[in-house]
């Protein structure tokens, strides 16, 4: 009985890694119809793989979904409309708590008992300020100084009843009003502290802490390295060289803990964070997006905002922020702060800039474009786990031996084009399979095959493999019993074998639009791997030779094979060129069984004239009566041409025939997805045969 262990999942056990022949067949139908290593992995990188048992390994495409699933989310739950309402809540309890603490300060001074809990207006108190000097007359201190204290404390009043109604007025009134509770002064300077670090924030990050306490003198530092930083952006736009490196040594401490090392970092880096802002203005509505942008810019003295409209000008010109400053729809109900506002901000960039990434690399194909930190940053440790167990895939084929790289280039091992070989040769005869085909071997004895049982009298030029038994009961019948035993030639007896024949085939396909047009190429091109695949291991002693023709024929090594398409731009099938290449080759091959397989979905439509292609369509009686002829010389050296035709027209049709009678070859009317098990049941047959 078959034990198991079941164990809690923590993300370290490896579900599924693929073996590098299992993503060499998921590829070798891209590699069969391109013919280009790198695209058949951009494939594979985008849309992932199933092995034969049904497992999967996500692609960049699963990976881009949840990252859009996610922005969309966020999107869907959040509410930017409610940010100014925060800062309005967080004004109004700045203010409630000075009015409450205007009145702890009257209760403790124990007012009159007609004063209320909360203080009349001013202007209903006015009279009783009025005459100060009339009710001090005779008056205690203390009398006094709880008189002066009203008259302050109506006066604040006053100012928080006057408070503007916009937000920056607001805010800038509050600056100047002195607080009488030291709880609203600590509320009001945290809610500028805030602010002030929001408003930096968006260029420095490491401003955050600095500006708690802000002082004049930070201040002043900040303006003028500010203003450095803006002479060496107008030293790159003139084409000066900046003096990046002097600057960092004396303002590196405003950058963070992993401040840019060159002015062109620098740059991008100030461009996302000033991005985040602007991204922030452009997803709130118009009215409060002014609202908001006069309370930030109130953050600022004049000389510090001028410095900062300067940079952001400069910046625009050598990068438009308008590329990275997105507006996001946001449709949802939940409300944020402002600071949960900055933060989404940068994570809904940083999920853009990670999309844009995948977006790249599912162009090229080079998967270092996606940063596997800020992936892991925004979806998790598992989208990493996949995009390396991605990057591993083309690591392991090297390793295996499948491709080999040459310089940034990665090509087809001779052991990967077998292998694509012979996954043509078993998709081919999965089909003969489904569709019952035999090879129809005709039987023949000869020399050099497998042993038979059955025997025959030795003649000259047999291979001497004597059957011991017969030729010792061949001597014993003939002369007397007993040791030794006479041999004479008569008595020998060999064992019978099949005959073998070598092989030299010369494989035409068809390079012409139309078969591309068609996809008759791609079926072809899968049939000629299939055999070089068959040759390779079954008969290693034959001899396969691939022509591709169009306007003109031209031998296509074995190497080149899986990178080989068909011909867009040149017109012509040059059939009459190709026998005549086709004849040379061969001509290396004498004593042996000699044939061409063509494959076209056309009749000639071209031929040679002193070494030029001349083409013409409809075919001209010129090109029709050239081939024929050197079908006829073929046929003379004892050369067999067996056509697949894929295309059923009438004139195709009638050249095929009159091909058929000149060489007696066969003639196959097929389709694409049948070519291959013609081909191969063709070649089998025709393989083998035995002669007595």
């Amino acid at each position: 009985m078959a034990l198991y262990r079941y164990s809690r999942w923590d993300g370290t056990q490896k579900v599924f890694e693929p073996r590098p022949d299992e993503v060499l067949d998921e590829i070798s139908s891209e590699l069969t119809a391109h013919g280009d290593v790198q695209r058949a992995l951009r494939r594979l990188f985008q849309k992932g793989m199933r092995n034969p048992a049904g497992q999967r390994v996500e692609g960049l495409q699963d990976i881009a979904k949840r990252l859009r699933r996610r922005r969309r989310d966020i999107l869907q739950r959040h509410n930017l409309d409610t940010l100014m309402d925060d800062l309005r809540q967080k004004v109004d309890q700045i203010v409630r708590t000075e009015r409450q603490g205007i009145q702890r300060r009257l209760d403790a001074a124990q007012l009159p008992s007609g004063t209320s809990n909360q203080p009349a207006p001013a202007k209903e108190q006015q009279p009783a300020q009025g005459q100060p000097g009339q009710q001090g007359a005779g008056q205690s201190p203390d009398d006094k100084l709880r008189r002066m204290l009203e008259a302050m404390a109506q006066k604040k009043l006053q100012a928080l009843d006057t408070l503007p109604k916009d937000m920056a007025g607001a805010i800038k009134e509050l600056q100047d009003y002195d607080f009488m509770d030291p709880e609203a002064r600590r509320q009001f300077q945290e809610l500028m502290d805030m602010l002030r670090r929001r408003m930096m924030d968006n260029v420095f990050k490491d401003l955050s802490q600095r500006l708690r306490d802000t002082s004049p003198e930070q201040t002043a530092q900040m303006r003028e390295m500010m203003r450095q930083l803006n002479q060496m952006l107008r030293d790159r736009l003139s084409g000066g060289k900046p003096e990046f490196q002097q600057f960092m040594n004396k303002y590196g401490q405003f950058f963070g803990p992993e401040p840019p090392q060159d002015l062109d970092e620098l740059v991008e880096w100030l461009q996302r964070q000033i991005a985040q802002a602007q991204s922030l203005l452009k997803s709130m509505s118009p009215e409060q997006r002014q609202e908001l942008q006069n309370m930030l810019e109130g953050m600022m003295d004049e000389d510090t905002r001028a410095e900062m409209a300067r940079m952001a000008s400069m910046l625009d010109r050598l990068y438009p922020l308008d590329e990275l400053a997105q507006q996001y729809p946001f449709s949802g109900e939940e409300s944020v702060t402002m600071d949960q506002a900055m933060q989404l901000m940068g994570q809904l960039q940083q999920m853009d800039d990670l999309d844009r990434q995948m977006g790249a690399a599912m162009r090229s194909g080079n998967l270092d474009e996606v940063d596997p930190r800020k992936l892991e940053e925004q979806l998790g440790e598992d989208d990493r786990r996949v995009l390396d167990q991605l990057k591993q895939i083309a690591k392991e084929l090297e390793e295996a031996g499948y491709l080999q790289r040459k310089g940034d280039k990665l090509e087809l091992t001779p052991k990967g084009m077998r292998r694509i070989g012979d996954k043509a040769l078993r998709d081919i005869f999965v089909q003969l399979k489904q569709a019952r085909a035999g090879r129809h071997s005709l039987l023949k004895l000869g020399a050099y095959g497998d042993k038979d049982e059955a025997t025959k009298k030795y003649e000259f030029g047999d291979r001497f493999d004597v059957h011991l038994q017969r030729t010792l009961m061949n001597a014993l019948r003939r002369g007397r019993p007993g040791v030794p035993v006479a041999l004479k030639s008569d008595d020998f007896e060999v064992h019978r074998a099949e005959s073998l024949t070598r092989c030299a085939t010369v494989l035409l396909l068809d390079q012409s639009r139309s078969m591309g047009y068609t996809g008759s190429f791609q079926a072809a091109k899968r049939v000629a791997l299939a055999l070089y695949s068959l040759i390779e291991t079954a008969f290693p002693t034959d001899s396969l030779y691939i022509l591709g023709f169009s306007e003109y024929a031209q031998e296509i090594k074995k190497g080149e094979l899986p990178e080989t398409t068909w011909n867009a731009w040149m017109p012509g099938t040059n059939i009459h060129h190709a026998l005549i290449l086709s004849r040379q080759l061969l001509a290396r091959h004498k004593g042996q069984t000699r044939q061409v397989i063509l494959i076209t979905d056309g009749e000639p439509t071209a031929h040679l004239e002193n070494g030029e292609a001349f083409f013409s369509y409809p075919p001209s009686d010129e090109t029709i009566r050239e081939t024929l002829l050197e079908v006829k010389r073929c046929t003379q050296e004892g050369i067999v041409i067996n056509t697949f035709m894929l295309e059923s027209s009438y004139y195709l049709m009638d050249f095929i025939n009159q091909v058929s009678r000149i060489n007696k070859g066969r003639a196959f009317y097929t389709t694409p997805d049948k070519l291959g098990q013609y081909i191969l049941v063709d070649y089998l047959s025709h393989r083998r045969k035995r002669i007595g």
